[in-house]
Formats: C-alpha cells, sequence, structure tokens
C-alpha cells in the first residue's frame, strides 16, 4: 500500500480507435477536476490530424488535456494525447515519442504505448481498452496484467465497434469489463 497521500496508481494508460473520441469525451467528463493520477492516451489518428481531438476533448474535461511531446514531464491532473503519426512510449515520469514501423497498421499504436508503460509502471498502472476495429491493445493489456496492474476493457456492447474490446477480453482473462459510462467512475474510486 502506498504512503498516505499517495495514489495506489501512478498513471492510467488508455487506448481507443473507431468511435474512441465520443468514448473518450464520456470517459473524461467522468473524471473529476481533482483526479490525482495522470492519463496517457494512444488514440489511432491519421497522420495528418489536426488539433481539433485536443481541443474537442478539453472542452469536455477539467483535467488538462495536451498533445504529448518528447521529453514531457508526467504530471498529476494532466491528459497526454499521442500525437498523429508517432508512437508514445511512457517512460518512468516522463514521455517519448517514436518514429518506429507501423503497428497493426498504426502509429500511434496502442500496444507500444501499454508495453512501454507497463515496464515503466508495473503495478502501479491502469490500462484501459475502449472502441476499436482491430486488434491493437491487447498484447499490451496483457503486459500490464503481468507486471501487476490492473486492466479494464469497455463492454463491446457499449463500443462503436467491438472488435478491439472483444480481443482485449479474449487475450486478458479477468479484465474488468465495464460498460462506457461506468468506467470513469471505477477509475475515480480506484485512484484515490
Amino acid at each position: 500500500m502506498p504512503p498516505e497521500g499517495v495514489p495506489p496508481f501512478e498513471l492510467v494508460v488508455v487506448g481507443a480507435s473507431w468511435g474512441g473520441l465520443q468514448a473518450l469525451r464520456w470517459l473524461l467528463e467522468g473524471l473529476t477536476d481533482d483526479f490525482p493520477t495522470p492519463l496517457v492516451v494512444a488514440q489511432h489518428r491519421s497522420s495528418d490530424s489536426s488539433d481539433v481531438m485536443v481541443r474537442v476533448l478539453q472542452s469536455h474535461s477539467p483535467l488538462a488535456i495536451t498533445e504529448a511531446s518528447d521529453k514531457d514531464a508526467i504530471e498529476p491532473g494532466h491528459v497526454y494525447i499521442a500525437p498523429p503519426d508517432y508512437h508514445l512510449l511512457v517512460e518512468p515520469g516522463s514521455l517519448a515519442l517514436s518514429t518506429e514501423g507501423f503497428v497493426h497498421h498504426s502509429r500511434p499504436s496502442i500496444d507500444v504505448a501499454f508495453e512501454s508503460a507497463a515496464d515503466a509502471y508495473a503495478d502501479r498502472l491502469v490500462g484501459v481498452i475502449l472502441t476499436g476495429a482491430n486488434t491493437d491493445g491487447s498484447a499490451g493489456l496483457k503486459r500490464i496484467r503481468d507486471e501487476g496492474g490492473v486492466t479494464v476493457v469497455q463492454d463491446p456492447a457499449t463500443a462503436a465497434r467491438p472488435e478491439m474490446p472483444s480481443a482485449a477480453m479474449a487475450a486478458v482473462k479477468g479484465a474488468k469489463v465495464l460498460p462506457l459510462r461506468k468506467i470513469a467512475p471505477f477509475l475515480v474510486e480506484i485512484c484515490r
């Protein structure tokens, strides 16, 4: 158990693809302005995406939302979005960007973000898989589970595309499966 006043989880990583903007909006709306744990988001985006995603999400969240930059320090109360055409890697206390090859036809890749976060934060990490149309994130969520972290999957019945959450459930037996609207309250509960 962490010392009093220190949250039990130091980071939440979230992966989303098709339908992700809407799912992320609902998730972030449900987090309170004093939510202590930073979030790192890997959302599949085209290489020519603008910053509209960050602006839309910021209008629905009390937390500070930014597109991640190389060597950003990870701070409480912040949400870091993977920029288009870069993998977002998590290091202890900071972020890194990479232009390595595509993974599951994607850059940013959810697996890359999740696996690096699992290596950096182990059992102090929560991984969340949201809606999507492929299997990206399943291997990364399994790594999080194997390192002792908490794994959460959006109920496929509440997803715009069920393939990604269904693949994550198959890869990670025992993951907490929740309807989209119940994920934020669960995160608030476990990250206090």
